[in-house]
């Protein structure tokens, strides 16, 4: 019987502790200070995971006297209480709005769930046809990887769409500038700028610490030309789509310089007619082997841009 029973015992403790290990197998969410009144949430560089709920992407916060305003809304309904949480933990003032910087599933599928609380939804009208078409394919990526914590997720568009290549909005007597220049990474790529503090919010338009991801609706000749945005503005401050906050002369090195490189490189070898496999092989990816994940992902990189360049 004493046997049974420490067995019995034995077995609790054990469900017990693979329990507390689930529980504490979740992504926390706490802004940072990165200027007065200006915070950022750092995501995980590593890919989506059920222990990162696929919130690896940076978000922001602006508190005003008369409102917040978040920059992205997440993965996921959850992932978008958690956000509202760490959000209280700053401030009182209530979410006013929400900016999506663009059609990724992290910036836009948590809209529901703050629109369900007064925000108002603000993204480009660049980023609709996108958002429309990838959100059934974002929702079925997540869920083998989210499982559970993907219950209760409906994509919801914004509630107002831009139209302007530049829109300057106004909340509680601090600016907040948003500009889009054809977009990158997605159709629907905007810059979030204050020029009050010079604190850029850059979504997808900047990566750091780790190699920038190209998609099928991704265009690099865009991405460049929404970069050229940010070396006019001389940011002191850039709060990337993913990577540590940063400075203007890394965010050059880490992304801008990465994309020159590879349209530089495709261009000659489309004009050269050398096939695509080759092409590949011959990029030099030397200078950018310090990004995290470019041993992975640059030769998609130079697929990618290659067949783009070949179409121009």
């Amino acid at each position: 019987m004493g046997s049974v029973i420490r067995r019995g015992w034995l077995a609790l403790v054990a469900l017990v502790a693979a329990w507390a290990a689930g529980a504490a197998q979740a992504v926390e969410v706490r802004f940072e200070p990165v200027a007065p009144n200006v915070y950022a949430y750092i995501g995980d560089l590593e890919g989506r995971t059920y222990d990162n709920e696929a919130l690896n992407a940076n978000l922001g916060l602006v508190v005003t006297p008369v409102g917040a305003v978040l920059i992205d809304s997440g993965p996921t309904a959850q992932v978008a209480r958690k956000i509202e949480a760490a959000v209280r933990a700053v401030t009182p003032q209530p979410i006013r709005w929400v900016i999506n910087t663009g059609g990724q599933d992290h910036r836009w599928l948590g809209n529901g769930y703050f629109r369900e609380r007064g925000a108002e939804i603000i993204a480009h009208r660049s980023a609709e046809a996108d958002m429309k078409a990838r959100a059934p394919e974002h929702l079925a990526a997540l869920r083998p990887v989210l499982k559970e914590r993907l219950d209760g997720t409906e994509p919801v568009l914004p509630t107002r769409w831009l139209t302007e290549p530049d829109t300057r909005l106004e909340l509680g007597g601090t600016v907040i500038e948003l500009k889009h220049r054809g977009g990158g990474h997605t159709p629907g790529d905007l810059l979030v700028w204050l020029p009050q503090t010079r604190v850029l919010f850059s979504g997808d338009v900047v990566y750091v610490d780790r190699i920038l991801g190209l998609h099928p609706v991704s265009r690099t000749k865009a991405w460049l030309e929404s970069f050229a945005v940010i070396d006019a503005l001389q940011p002191a401050i850039i709060v990337p789509g993913h990577g540590r906050v940063t400075d203007l002369a890394t965010a050059q090195r880490d992304t801008r310089d990465l994309l020159r490189a590879l349209r530089t490189h495709a261009a000659k070898a489309v004009e050269a007619g050398m096939d695509i496999g080759e092409a590949v092989r011959r990029f030099d990816a030397r200078p950018f082997m310090y990004l995290k994940h470019a041993e992975v992902w640059l030769p998609q990189l130079v697929n990618r841009t290659y067949l783009e360049v070949e179409q121009e």
